[in-house]
Protein backbone atom coordinates (compact mmCIF):
# COMPACT_ATOMS: atom_id res chain seq x y z
CA UNK A 1 0.00 0.00 0.00
CA UNK A 2 1.43 3.33 -1.02
CA UNK A 3 1.95 5.85 1.74
CA UNK A 4 0.99 9.46 1.17
CA UNK A 5 1.72 12.54 3.27
CA UNK A 6 -0.49 15.58 3.59
CA UNK A 7 -1.33 18.19 6.17
CA UNK A 8 1.61 17.08 8.29
CA UNK A 9 0.16 13.53 8.60
CA UNK A 10 1.21 10.22 7.12
CA UNK A 11 -1.77 8.42 5.60
CA UNK A 12 -1.28 4.88 4.39
CA UNK A 13 -5.04 4.44 4.38
CA UNK A 14 -5.99 7.07 1.83
CA UNK A 15 -5.78 4.35 -0.79
CA UNK A 16 -7.63 1.63 1.09
CA UNK A 17 -9.77 0.88 -1.93
CA UNK A 18 -6.65 -0.33 -3.73
CA UNK A 19 -7.56 -3.84 -2.70
CA UNK A 20 -5.40 -5.68 -5.18
CA UNK A 21 -2.40 -3.48 -4.51
CA UNK A 22 -2.81 -4.08 -0.81
CA UNK A 23 -4.05 -7.63 -1.06
CA UNK A 24 -2.84 -9.55 -4.06
CA UNK A 25 0.40 -7.74 -4.81
CA UNK A 26 1.56 -7.73 -1.23
CA UNK A 27 0.05 -11.05 -0.22
CA UNK A 28 2.06 -12.99 2.28
CA UNK A 29 3.59 -16.26 1.18
CA UNK A 30 3.47 -17.39 4.80
CA UNK A 31 0.03 -18.52 5.92
CA UNK A 32 -1.10 -17.18 9.28
CA UNK A 33 -2.33 -19.21 12.27
CA UNK A 34 -1.17 -22.47 10.69
CA UNK A 35 -1.62 -24.67 13.75
CA UNK A 36 -5.08 -25.90 12.80
CA UNK A 37 -3.92 -26.71 9.29
CA UNK A 38 -0.96 -28.75 10.49
CA UNK A 39 -2.70 -31.08 12.91
CA UNK A 40 -5.85 -33.16 12.57
CA UNK A 41 -8.91 -31.80 14.39
CA UNK A 42 -11.99 -33.58 15.70
CA UNK A 43 -14.04 -32.09 12.90
CA UNK A 44 -13.84 -29.52 10.16
CA UNK A 45 -15.92 -26.90 11.97
CA UNK A 46 -13.80 -27.23 15.09
CA UNK A 47 -10.59 -26.95 13.08
CA UNK A 48 -11.82 -23.85 11.32
CA UNK A 49 -13.06 -22.32 14.57
CA UNK A 50 -9.64 -22.87 16.11
CA UNK A 51 -7.95 -21.26 13.12
CA UNK A 52 -10.26 -18.23 13.27
CA UNK A 53 -9.78 -17.86 17.00
CA UNK A 54 -5.99 -18.00 16.62
CA UNK A 55 -6.13 -15.37 13.89
CA UNK A 56 -8.34 -13.09 15.96
CA UNK A 57 -6.16 -13.51 19.05
CA UNK A 58 -3.09 -12.63 17.01
CA UNK A 59 -4.48 -9.51 15.34
CA UNK A 60 -7.25 -8.06 17.48
CA UNK A 61 -5.15 -5.68 19.56
CA UNK A 62 -2.88 -4.34 16.82
CA UNK A 63 -5.58 -4.11 14.14
CA UNK A 64 -8.48 -3.19 16.48
CA UNK A 65 -10.29 -6.26 15.16
CA UNK A 66 -13.12 -7.88 17.09
CA UNK A 67 -14.78 -10.23 14.60
CA UNK A 68 -13.70 -12.76 11.97
CA UNK A 69 -16.30 -14.54 9.84
CA UNK A 70 -15.82 -17.39 7.38
CA UNK A 71 -18.07 -19.17 4.92
CA UNK A 72 -17.03 -22.17 2.82
CA UNK A 73 -19.24 -23.52 0.05
CA UNK A 74 -18.82 -26.62 -2.09
CA UNK A 75 -19.70 -27.34 -5.72
CA UNK A 76 -22.33 -29.94 -4.78
CA UNK A 77 -25.44 -29.66 -2.63
CA UNK A 78 -23.75 -30.01 0.77
CA UNK A 79 -24.59 -27.26 3.24
CA UNK A 80 -22.07 -24.47 3.53
CA UNK A 81 -19.69 -24.37 6.47
CA UNK A 82 -20.10 -21.08 8.33
CA UNK A 83 -17.94 -20.16 11.31
CA UNK A 84 -17.30 -16.89 13.11
CA UNK A 85 -15.51 -15.76 16.25
CA UNK A 86 -15.93 -12.50 18.10
CA UNK A 87 -14.88 -10.75 21.26
CA UNK A 88 -18.47 -9.59 21.72
CA UNK A 89 -21.85 -10.68 20.43
CA UNK A 90 -21.76 -13.57 17.92
CA UNK A 91 -22.01 -12.47 14.30
CA UNK A 92 -24.65 -14.35 12.28
CA UNK A 93 -23.87 -15.86 8.89
CA UNK A 94 -26.07 -13.28 7.18
CA UNK A 95 -24.34 -10.27 8.78
CA UNK A 96 -23.56 -7.47 6.34
CA UNK A 97 -20.12 -6.09 5.48
CA UNK A 98 -18.56 -3.40 3.34
CA UNK A 99 -17.12 -5.65 0.60
CA UNK A 100 -14.81 -3.00 -0.86
CA UNK A 101 -13.16 -3.64 -4.19
CA UNK A 102 -14.97 -6.92 -4.68
CA UNK A 103 -17.39 -4.40 -6.22
CA UNK A 104 -15.09 -3.97 -9.22
CA UNK A 105 -16.04 -7.31 -10.75
CA UNK A 106 -19.71 -6.25 -10.70
CA UNK A 107 -18.79 -3.14 -12.67
CA UNK A 108 -16.78 -5.15 -15.18
CA UNK A 109 -19.57 -7.66 -15.69
CA UNK A 110 -22.09 -4.89 -16.35
CA UNK A 111 -19.87 -3.48 -19.10
CA UNK A 112 -19.22 -6.90 -20.60
CA UNK A 113 -22.95 -7.64 -20.64
CA UNK A 114 -23.49 -4.37 -22.49
CA UNK A 115 -20.82 -5.43 -24.97
CA UNK A 116 -22.55 -8.78 -25.48
CA UNK A 117 -25.73 -6.85 -26.34
CA UNK A 118 -23.87 -4.80 -28.94
CA UNK A 119 -24.31 -1.53 -27.05
CA UNK A 120 -20.58 -0.87 -26.69
CA UNK A 121 -17.20 -2.53 -27.16
CA UNK A 122 -14.57 -2.82 -24.47
CA UNK A 123 -12.21 -1.63 -27.18
CA UNK A 124 -14.09 1.68 -27.34
CA UNK A 125 -12.07 4.70 -26.34
CA UNK A 126 -13.01 6.98 -23.51
CA UNK A 127 -13.46 9.86 -25.93
CA UNK A 128 -16.52 8.13 -27.38
CA UNK A 129 -18.43 7.92 -24.11
CA UNK A 130 -16.88 10.56 -21.85
CA UNK A 131 -15.62 13.34 -24.13
CA UNK A 132 -15.46 15.72 -21.16
CA UNK A 133 -12.06 14.18 -20.36
CA UNK A 134 -10.08 14.92 -23.54
CA UNK A 135 -6.69 14.13 -21.99
CA UNK A 136 -7.84 10.51 -21.65
CA UNK A 137 -9.69 10.23 -24.96
CA UNK A 138 -7.49 7.39 -26.28
CA UNK A 139 -7.80 5.18 -23.19
CA UNK A 140 -9.92 2.09 -23.89
CA UNK A 141 -12.50 0.50 -21.62
CA UNK A 142 -10.29 -2.59 -21.45
CA UNK A 143 -7.43 -0.46 -20.16
CA UNK A 144 -9.71 0.97 -17.49
CA UNK A 145 -10.82 -2.44 -16.30
CA UNK A 146 -7.36 -4.05 -16.45
CA UNK A 147 -5.65 -1.20 -14.58
CA UNK A 148 -3.43 -0.35 -17.52
CA UNK A 149 -5.00 3.05 -18.35
CA UNK A 150 -2.24 5.10 -16.65
CA UNK A 151 -4.97 7.35 -15.16
CA UNK A 152 -4.01 8.31 -11.57
CA UNK A 153 -5.94 7.09 -8.54
CA UNK A 154 -8.09 9.73 -6.85
CA UNK A 155 -7.83 7.76 -3.60
CA UNK A 156 -4.11 8.47 -3.42
CA UNK A 157 -4.35 12.23 -3.84
CA UNK A 158 -3.66 14.58 -0.96
CA UNK A 159 -6.74 16.69 -1.69
CA UNK A 160 -9.01 13.66 -1.47
CA UNK A 161 -7.30 12.56 1.73
CA UNK A 162 -7.84 15.94 3.37
CA UNK A 163 -11.57 15.75 2.62
CA UNK A 164 -12.19 12.16 3.70
CA UNK A 165 -10.10 12.38 6.86
CA UNK A 166 -11.81 15.64 7.80
CA UNK A 167 -15.25 14.06 7.37
CA UNK A 168 -15.54 10.33 6.60
CA UNK A 169 -19.24 10.80 5.81
CA UNK A 170 -18.60 13.28 2.97
CA UNK A 171 -20.95 12.67 0.05
CA UNK A 172 -19.14 12.51 -3.29
CA UNK A 173 -20.43 12.42 -6.84
CA UNK A 174 -18.52 10.48 -9.52
CA UNK A 175 -17.65 13.79 -11.17
CA UNK A 176 -16.09 15.11 -7.96
CA UNK A 177 -14.07 11.93 -7.41
CA UNK A 178 -12.64 12.16 -10.93
CA UNK A 179 -11.92 15.86 -10.41
CA UNK A 180 -9.16 14.99 -7.93
CA UNK A 181 -7.06 13.67 -10.84
CA UNK A 182 -8.54 15.20 -13.99
CA UNK A 183 -5.70 17.71 -14.37
CA UNK A 184 -2.87 15.29 -13.65
CA UNK A 185 -0.60 13.71 -16.28
CA UNK A 186 -0.89 10.04 -17.14
CA UNK A 187 1.34 7.72 -15.19
CA UNK A 188 3.94 5.29 -16.55
CA UNK A 189 2.96 2.46 -18.87
CA UNK A 190 2.14 -0.88 -17.29
CA UNK A 191 -0.13 -2.03 -14.49
CA UNK A 192 -1.12 0.71 -12.03
CA UNK A 193 -4.04 0.14 -9.67
CA UNK A 194 -6.43 3.09 -9.85
CA UNK A 195 -9.92 3.40 -8.45
CA UNK A 196 -10.55 6.25 -10.89
CA UNK A 197 -10.75 3.64 -13.65
CA UNK A 198 -13.83 2.11 -12.09
CA UNK A 199 -15.57 5.40 -11.38
CA UNK A 200 -15.12 6.19 -15.08
CA UNK A 201 -16.43 2.71 -15.92
CA UNK A 202 -19.50 3.42 -13.78
CA UNK A 203 -20.03 6.68 -15.64
CA UNK A 204 -19.85 4.84 -18.98
CA UNK A 205 -22.49 2.35 -17.81
CA UNK A 206 -24.78 5.23 -16.91
CA UNK A 207 -24.09 7.05 -20.19
CA UNK A 208 -24.81 3.97 -22.33
CA UNK A 209 -27.92 2.81 -20.47
CA UNK A 210 -29.36 6.22 -19.56
CA UNK A 211 -29.92 4.63 -16.17
CA UNK A 212 -28.28 4.65 -12.77
CA UNK A 213 -25.48 2.27 -11.87
CA UNK A 214 -27.53 1.01 -8.92
CA UNK A 215 -30.54 0.29 -11.10
CA UNK A 216 -28.43 -1.65 -13.58
CA UNK A 217 -26.89 -3.67 -10.75
CA UNK A 218 -30.30 -4.71 -9.51
CA UNK A 219 -31.75 -5.43 -12.95
CA UNK A 220 -28.83 -7.40 -14.32
CA UNK A 221 -27.14 -9.03 -11.32
CA UNK A 222 -28.64 -8.66 -7.86
CA UNK A 223 -32.23 -9.44 -8.85
CA UNK A 224 -31.56 -12.40 -11.19
CA UNK A 225 -29.14 -14.00 -8.69
CA UNK A 226 -31.45 -13.43 -5.73
CA UNK A 227 -28.83 -11.35 -3.91
CA UNK A 228 -31.29 -9.60 -1.62
CA UNK A 229 -28.66 -8.83 1.02
CA UNK A 230 -26.45 -6.75 -1.28
CA UNK A 231 -26.95 -3.04 -1.82
CA UNK A 232 -25.22 0.16 -2.85
CA UNK A 233 -25.58 2.95 -0.28
CA UNK A 234 -27.50 5.15 0.06
CA UNK A 235 -30.08 2.89 -1.62
CA UNK A 236 -29.98 0.24 1.13
CA UNK A 237 -32.83 -1.08 3.29
CA UNK A 238 -33.42 0.77 6.59
CA UNK A 239 -32.07 -2.09 8.72
CA UNK A 240 -28.76 -2.43 6.85
CA UNK A 241 -26.50 -0.72 9.35
CA UNK A 242 -28.05 -2.68 12.24
CA UNK A 243 -26.99 -5.90 10.52
CA UNK A 244 -23.36 -4.80 10.23
CA UNK A 245 -20.67 -5.26 12.87
CA UNK A 246 -18.96 -1.97 13.66
CA UNK A 247 -15.90 -1.50 11.47
CA UNK A 248 -12.68 -0.04 12.85
CA UNK A 249 -9.53 1.51 11.44
CA UNK A 250 -6.39 -0.29 12.51
CA UNK A 251 -4.12 1.88 10.38
CA UNK A 252 -1.43 3.50 12.50
CA UNK A 253 -1.01 6.37 10.03
CA UNK A 254 -4.51 7.57 10.93
CA UNK A 255 -4.19 8.23 14.68
CA UNK A 256 -7.40 10.26 14.83
CA UNK A 257 -9.33 7.26 13.48
CA UNK A 258 -7.40 4.47 15.21
CA UNK A 259 -9.75 2.10 17.00
CA UNK A 260 -12.82 4.22 16.28
CA UNK A 261 -15.89 2.95 14.40
CA UNK A 262 -16.27 4.17 10.83
CA UNK A 263 -19.64 5.23 9.38
CA UNK A 264 -21.43 2.07 8.28
CA UNK A 265 -22.91 3.35 5.01
CA UNK A 266 -20.70 6.33 4.11
CA UNK A 267 -19.41 4.79 0.87
CA UNK A 268 -20.02 7.41 -1.78
CA UNK A 269 -16.23 7.79 -1.97
CA UNK A 270 -16.12 4.25 -3.44
CA UNK A 271 -19.26 3.66 -5.55
CA UNK A 272 -18.55 1.41 -8.58
CA UNK A 273 -14.95 0.99 -7.42
CA UNK A 274 -15.79 -0.45 -4.01
CA UNK A 275 -19.07 0.78 -2.55
CA UNK A 276 -21.20 -2.35 -2.15
CA UNK A 277 -22.45 -3.77 1.14
CA UNK A 278 -23.36 -7.45 1.29
CA UNK A 279 -23.46 -10.72 3.21
CA UNK A 280 -21.03 -13.61 2.84
CA UNK A 281 -23.81 -15.88 1.49
CA UNK A 282 -24.54 -13.28 -1.20
CA UNK A 283 -20.85 -12.88 -1.98
CA UNK A 284 -20.60 -16.66 -2.37
CA UNK A 285 -23.59 -16.66 -4.73
CA UNK A 286 -21.92 -13.96 -6.79
CA UNK A 287 -18.52 -15.66 -6.77
CA UNK A 288 -19.90 -18.98 -8.01
CA UNK A 289 -21.88 -17.32 -10.78
CA UNK A 290 -18.84 -15.25 -11.74
CA UNK A 291 -16.43 -18.17 -12.09
CA UNK A 292 -18.92 -20.77 -13.33
CA UNK A 293 -19.51 -18.66 -16.42
CA UNK A 294 -23.22 -18.02 -15.82
CA UNK A 295 -23.07 -14.25 -16.22
CA UNK A 296 -21.47 -13.78 -19.62
CA UNK A 297 -21.30 -15.37 -23.08
CA UNK A 298 -18.03 -17.23 -23.84
CA UNK A 299 -16.38 -14.30 -25.66
CA UNK A 300 -16.96 -11.91 -22.79
CA UNK A 301 -16.00 -14.58 -20.25
CA UNK A 302 -12.61 -14.85 -21.98
CA UNK A 303 -12.23 -11.09 -21.82
CA UNK A 304 -13.09 -11.08 -18.11
CA UNK A 305 -10.32 -13.60 -17.41
CA UNK A 306 -7.68 -12.12 -19.70
CA UNK A 307 -4.79 -11.42 -17.35
CA UNK A 308 -1.99 -8.92 -17.23
CA UNK A 309 0.96 -9.36 -14.91
CA UNK A 310 0.85 -6.86 -12.08
CA UNK A 311 4.64 -6.80 -12.28
CA UNK A 312 5.14 -6.14 -15.98
CA UNK A 313 1.71 -5.03 -17.18
CA UNK A 314 2.06 -7.51 -20.05
CA UNK A 315 -0.56 -10.14 -20.93
CA UNK A 316 -0.06 -13.55 -19.33
CA UNK A 317 -2.08 -16.75 -19.87
CA UNK A 318 -2.00 -17.62 -16.17
CA UNK A 319 -0.03 -16.87 -13.04
CA UNK A 320 3.09 -18.84 -12.17
CA UNK A 321 5.39 -19.00 -9.13
CA UNK A 322 7.70 -16.64 -11.03
CA UNK A 323 4.86 -14.23 -11.89
CA UNK A 324 2.40 -14.91 -9.06
CA UNK A 325 -0.30 -12.24 -9.44
CA UNK A 326 -2.38 -11.34 -12.48
CA UNK A 327 -5.25 -8.91 -12.96
CA UNK A 328 -8.13 -9.49 -15.38
CA UNK A 329 -11.12 -7.22 -15.92
CA UNK A 330 -12.05 -6.64 -12.30
CA UNK A 331 -10.92 -10.11 -11.21
CA UNK A 332 -7.55 -11.32 -10.01
CA UNK A 333 -5.61 -14.57 -9.98
CA UNK A 334 -2.76 -15.47 -7.67
CA UNK A 335 -0.69 -18.43 -6.54
CA UNK A 336 -1.98 -20.10 -3.39
CA UNK A 337 0.93 -20.12 -0.96
CA UNK A 338 0.00 -23.55 0.36
CA UNK A 339 -0.60 -25.49 -2.83
CA UNK A 340 1.50 -23.46 -5.27
CA UNK A 341 -1.42 -23.53 -7.73
CA UNK A 342 -3.53 -20.69 -9.20
CA UNK A 343 -6.69 -19.52 -7.48
CA UNK A 344 -9.04 -16.67 -8.28
CA UNK A 345 -9.07 -14.30 -5.33
CA UNK A 346 -9.78 -10.71 -4.39
CA UNK A 347 -9.49 -8.83 -1.10
CA UNK A 348 -11.68 -5.76 -0.81
CA UNK A 349 -10.79 -3.18 1.81
CA UNK A 350 -12.50 -0.05 3.07
CA UNK A 351 -11.72 2.23 5.99
CA UNK A 352 -13.08 -0.30 8.48
CA UNK A 353 -13.55 -3.69 6.81
CA UNK A 354 -11.75 -6.34 4.80
CA UNK A 355 -13.66 -8.97 2.79
CA UNK A 356 -11.91 -11.61 0.71
CA UNK A 357 -13.13 -14.30 -1.66
CA UNK A 358 -11.14 -17.22 -3.04
CA UNK A 359 -12.35 -19.60 -5.75
CA UNK A 360 -10.34 -22.82 -6.12
CA UNK A 361 -10.78 -24.08 -9.71
CA UNK A 362 -9.61 -27.63 -9.09
CA UNK A 363 -12.11 -28.32 -6.30
CA UNK A 364 -14.83 -25.75 -6.89
CA UNK A 365 -14.78 -24.62 -3.26
CA UNK A 366 -15.30 -20.98 -2.42
CA UNK A 367 -13.80 -19.39 0.68
CA UNK A 368 -15.12 -16.04 1.85
CA UNK A 369 -13.64 -14.23 4.83
CA UNK A 370 -14.57 -10.97 6.53
CA UNK A 371 -13.03 -8.97 9.35
CA UNK A 372 -14.24 -5.73 10.90
CA UNK A 373 -11.04 -3.73 10.64
CA UNK A 374 -8.52 -2.43 8.16
CA UNK A 375 -4.83 -2.76 8.90
CA UNK A 376 -1.32 -1.62 8.03
CA UNK A 377 -0.54 -4.96 6.39
CA UNK A 378 -2.53 -7.62 4.61
CA UNK A 379 -2.63 -10.79 6.70
CA UNK A 380 -6.05 -11.94 5.52
CA UNK A 381 -4.77 -13.34 2.22
CA UNK A 382 -2.28 -15.58 3.96
CA UNK A 383 -4.98 -16.65 6.39
CA UNK A 384 -7.23 -17.62 3.46
CA UNK A 385 -4.48 -20.01 2.37
CA UNK A 386 -4.42 -21.42 5.91
CA UNK A 387 -8.17 -22.04 5.66
CA UNK A 388 -7.66 -23.73 2.29
CA UNK A 389 -4.99 -25.95 3.81
CA UNK A 390 -7.30 -26.84 6.69
CA UNK A 391 -9.98 -27.82 4.20
CA UNK A 392 -7.47 -29.86 2.22
CA UNK A 393 -6.35 -31.66 5.37
CA UNK A 394 -9.93 -32.45 6.36
CA UNK A 395 -10.81 -33.59 2.81
CA UNK A 396 -14.42 -32.38 2.77
CA UNK A 397 -14.58 -32.48 -1.04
Amino acid sequence: MTKKAFGGRRIAAVAVLTALAAGAIAYSSTAQSATAAQQPAAGLTEALHDALQSYLDEHRAKDHMSTVALRVTYPDQRPATAVSVSTGQPVPDDALWQIGSNTKAFTSVLLLQLEAEGRLSVHDKLGKWLPQYPAWRDVTITQLLSMTSRIPDYAQQDAFGEVIVGDPATVFTPKRLVSFVSGLPLGPAGYNYSNTNYILAQMIIERVTHDSYDSQLHRRILGPLGMHDTCLPPACPPDTSRRMPAGYSGVSALPTWLGKPVPALALSWAQGAGGLVGSLPDLTTWTRALYDGRLLPPAQERELRSLVSVTTGKPIPTVTPQDPVGFGLGVAQRIDSGTGRPVWAYRGETFGFQVLHTYVPESGIIITLAVNSTADQDTLTGFADTVHKTLDTSRPY
